[in-house]
């Protein structure tokens, strides 16, 4: 921490959270981030530690930045009952690409696995 209180500088704030200085930019270009500045210094405060939190979690889920980015809109216009609505209906959308994400993985694992079989079979027989 610095000697800004419970605040990380941008340094501090890519090693909390393991992102390169280019992600951390990069959101708070696009506004997912909005750190205090002191000149060309950035700071980050336990708001911002926890929207990267949220971002992070979103991105492991497979959440398109944008998706994420209004959802934190959400919660600044509208509140925490909006916000959690919005994310029952996010996480369902979410969940259901991913059960066709992983049937069409079963599916090519199991073509995949069939031609492995035919050929190791093919080059024992000869």
């Amino acid at each position: 921490m610095t000697d800004t209180g419970q605040k990380l500088t941008f340094k501090e704030m890519c090693a909390k959270f393991d992102v390169t200085p280019r992600t951390l930019r990069y959101y708070e270009y696009i506004e997912l981030l909005q750190p205090e500045r002191d000149g060309r210094a950035r700071f980050y405060g336990p708001r911002e530690c926890a929207r990267m939190t949220l971002i992070l979690r979103g991105r492991k889920f497979g959440f398109q930045l944008e998706e994420i980015r209004q959802w934190l809109l959400i919660y600044e216009n509208e509140g925490t009952e909006a916000q959690m609505k919005a994310w029952v209906k996010m996480a369902d959308r979410q969940l259901a690409e991913l059960a066709d994400q992983r049937r069409q993985i079963d599916e090519a694992m199991a073509e995949l696995q069939t031609l492995r079989d035919d050929t190791a079979d093919s080059l024992a027989s000869k």
